[in-house]
């Protein structure tokens, strides 16, 4: 008996907040969608070796209203996946045609009416032809010459058919289109673009090759009649897939699919694009969520390629970013990178320090700090003197009062002899020598180096560094949470999804595991630099003298230590 319309009802989704449900499409046994299309597809691939793909890739262009493409050699059962599909619907009719450089209309719409010509009608008998079935299946359809080219166009697209003056509604739900090669030609384009899934079959790998030839003919598999999809059933999920969510990560890979696409000039229409997140939304719905995942866009390989070597191209640039959120990991490198090269910067950078009071510092031979920019020179680490006025050597001879900018060392002021209005005497013997020797004005000075240290750094500008770096650690810490939560829904979105393979399930993963690691080191990194930040030297706040304690306090907003507040 013929199902009813399903019910739609509100399901609360447990990944999703208390707001969002996600419909549930039940039969008139009660049986929801996803548990059908599950036990439909397990069937249909039944008796089929690497086959598994094809089948689930035809079941849901046909759920989504499009059709699949199949490129390969002859004898790898591209038709066998089209005669499959067709037992998925209660009540298919189904078509079949080889197409050639001489096919002519009648064969594909059916042969004009003979009683219509005698009438004046230019119409065409199409019951058991293309216009009348639910499953078609076209071999080597990029055969399809100008004269059946637009009408095919669209009945793929509008489902419509052209029958003498009036326009037909169809009951097409799919095409499975077939082709030994890709087509070749600007005016097949259109008919390329018409097949949203296009999936390329080459023979059995050598590892299935052994349980290709253990197959033995049989009956095809049998699908009870409660379990087959209706036409309603179709009604209802495209129906309910258009109010599946495609949240920001989703629309953001997406945009950033598309400008890759065009930098590796893959030819990707608006249109397509517009079918794509349609067939996404129905994969979600499929698979019981009211929202699209990341992992529903692993479809994306197979509806955005030209070419065979494109596919795997698209896959590569997929799977790279399998578990990342709106923000790709290369841009938090590239902040965290940045931020530890200023701090490198920060810390390298050197200038004259000063002393408590602001003064600036030099730096004595001793190693010592001192305010003054000049110091007394040194000799082997004795101090040095210029000469008292007049002095003279034994011999009566004045010596030079600087040594030739060499100065004098106490021992050889010693040897002099000084004059004075008392008489001469030795420099030794002088009263006047401890005088003369404290006397900065009788050092032989030299101009000091400044003392030069890590910069200090004005505190405004350490605390707007903390700041940004706080929020790049929010952010982090936001794409860890989301990485985190696909973790959690990696079991239930992977290992149960209606049409991803589980030969994903290991790299997926891995990519997660990666993601997580990376992140974590991210925030490893960003801590250290934060760190580093908090200990740069700082400039002191208020320096000496510029205010007393109650400026302070009033500038601040801090009390003096024991200062006490007013009361009214």
């Amino acid at each position: 008996m013929r199902n009813v319309l399903p019910s739609i009802t509100a399901h609360r989704n447990a990944a999703a907040s208390d707001t969002e449900t996600v419909p549930v499409i039940r039969n008139q046994a009660g049986k929801d969608l996803t548990d059908r299309v599950r036990e439909i597809r397990d069937l249909l691939t039944t008796g089929l070796v690497e086959r598994d793909v094809a089948v689930r890739l035809a079941l849901l262009a046909a759920l989504s209203g499009e059709h699949l493409l199949l490129v390969g050699p002859p004898g790898t059962a591209k038709s066998f996946v089209a005669r499959r599909l067709r037992l998925a619907f209660a009540d298919a009719s189904y078509f079949e045609r080889l197409l050639t450089r001489f096919s002519v209309p009648e064969e594909l719409f059916g042969p004009l009416s003979i009683k219509g010509l005698e009438e004046d009608r230019y119409e065409r008998l199409t019951t058991s032809y293309l216009p009348t079935a639910s499953i078609a299946f076209l071999d080597e359809i990029f055969k399809a010459n100008s004269a059946i080219l637009n009408a095919l166009l669209t009945l793929l697209n509008e489902r419509e058919f052209d029958n003498g003056d009036r326009r037909e509604k169809t009951p097409l739900t799919a095409v499975v289109g077939a082709s030994n090669e890709l087509h070749e030609g600007e005016e097949l384009d259109a008919l390329f673009d018409r097949f949203l899934l296009r999936l390329h079959v080459g023979p059995v790998s050598k590892e299935a090759f052994p349980e290709l030839l253990k197959l033995r003919d049989g009956a095809e598999p049998v699908l009870p009649a409660a379990l087959r999809l209706t036409g309603d059933d179709l009604a209802s999920v495209r129906e309910a897939a258009g109010d599946v969510r495609v949240p920001d990560d989703v629309l953001a890979l997406l945009c950033d699919l598309r400008d890759w696409c065009t930098a590796e000039e893959i030819p990707v229409s608006d249109r397509r694009w517009r079918k794509v997140v349609k067939l996404l939304q129905t994969s979600a719905l499929t698979n019981g969520r009211d929202a699209v995942s990341v992992w529903d866009c692993w479809l994306l390989q197979h509806c955005l390629w030209s070419d065979a070597a494109d596919r795997e191209k698209v896959y590569d640039w997929y799977a790279s970013r399998v578990g990342a959120e709106r923000k790709e990991s290369s841009q938090f490198v590239r902040i965290v990178n940045a931020w530890e090269g200023r701090l490198d910067r920060d810390r390298e950078v050197q200038s004259q320090m000063c002393d408590p009071e602001g003064n600036l510092l030099y730096v004595r031979e001793n190693g010592e700090s001192t305010p003054d920019k000049v110091g007394q020179a040194r000799r082997d680490g004795e101090a040095l003197f210029v000469a008292p006025d007049n002095a003279r050597t034994n011999r009566r001879r004045t010596v030079d009062k600087t040594n030739e900018e060499k100065g004098y060392t106490k021992e050889e002021l010693a040897k002099m002899i000084v004059h004075t209005n008392q008489g001469d005497s030795y420099f030794e013997e002088w009263r006047d020598r401890k005088a003369y020797l404290e006397d900065t004005d009788n050092w032989l000075v030299i101009e000091l180096k400044p003392a030069i240290g890590p910069t200090k750094h004005k505190s405004a500008y350490i605390e707007s560094c903390l700041r940004d770096l706080g929020e790049h650690r929010t952010e982090i810490e936001s794409r860890k949470t989301g990485i985190e939560r696909q973790v959690e829904s990696f079991e239930e979105d992977i290992r149960g999804h209606l049409w991803v393979t589980e030969d994903f399930a290991e790299p997926a993963s891995r990519g997660l595991q990666e993601a997580g690691d990376e992140v974590e080191r991210l925030l490893t990194r960003l801590a250290r630099v934060t760190k580093g930040f908090e200990s740069l030297p700082r400039e002191e706040e208020f320096p000496p003298g510029t205010l007393t304690a109650a400026e302070k306090e009033k500038v601040t907003g801090r009390r003096r230590p024991g200062s006490r507040t007013s009361s009214r």
